[in-house]
């Protein structure tokens, strides 16, 4: 009685883990749950946005201009202490201490980005056209990191929330989504991803392989283009007036 008792337990687990390892099959993993992403590539990115902050001109900064590089560090210490190697989800608390590390180097790049524009239209911006290029370029390279940090933090509830799988309709469509034989089965979007969808429509002014699904995807990156738009232009065309 014990050894049917045990064979049929036995029977009982493989099956299991053949239904299991049929629904992984099945379902694509960023429609279930999963481990975290590893943190390494968002820290990195996060730490160049501080980097191209404090090497803008200190006129264009929140003074004293050092103060919200030195808030955002102290903010990106406090996620890497609660989360060192992944993103998983923890606390509530842990996500509202994200959202403010990107709120905050938003404000500081919008407000270089405001400054430079009033001294370009108002003709303070210098008369030497390579610094401006620069200054220029670093504003347009942080708007690229700032956008890719929203669209990672709200794309299906944020990061956090993406481990679980729960929210099942995407706001952004990824080409693995729509084709997944072309992905690892294990494929889902990562930091990276959204940096690539970032950069690649502050250059083309429009969605290119990724496509917005929600209404608030669709006017972020309208927002992000319009941005990336009239930096570019202003700068490039006072680049150009004074190289003339």
């Amino acid at each position: 009685m014990t050894e049917g008792t045990d064979d049929a337990g036995s029977r009982l687990d493989r099956i299991e883990r053949l239904l299991a390892s049929g629904e992984r099959d099945l379902v694509p993993a960023w429609r279930r749950a999963t481990s975290g992403e590893p943190r390494w590539a968002v820290t990195a990115v996060i730490l160049v946005a501080v980097a191209l902050q404090l090497l803008l001109p200190h006129r264009l900064a929140l003074q004293p201009y050092w103060a919200l590089p030195a808030l955002e560090l102290v903010l990106l210490a406090g996620l890497i202490a609660a989360n060192p190697r992944r993103v998983e989800p923890r606390t509530r608390r842990l996500r509202m201490l994200g959202l403010a590390l990107i709120g905050v180097i938003s404000l500081a790049n919008g407000w270089s980005a405001v400054r430079l524009v009033a001294d370009l239209v108002s003709g303070s911006a210098g008369e030497d056209a390579v610094p401006l290029l620069l200054t220029g370029g670093g504003i347009w390279l942080t708007n690229v990191i700032v956008f890719a940090l929203w669209y990672w933090e709200w794309d299906r509830g944020g990061p956090m929330a993406r481990v679980l799988g729960r929210q099942q309709h995407p706001d952004f469509l990824f080409v693995q989504m729509q084709s997944p034989e072309v992905a690892p089965p294990d494929w889902e979007p990562a930091f990276l991803d959204y940096l690539y969808l970032s950069f690649t429509n502050s250059t083309a002014f429009s969605p290119t392989d990724v496509m917005p699904l929600s209404r608030w995807a669709k006017m972020l990156m309208m927002l992000q283009s319009s941005v990336s738009l009239v930096t570019v232009v202003l700068v490039v065309a006072r680049a150009v007036n004074i190289l003339n």
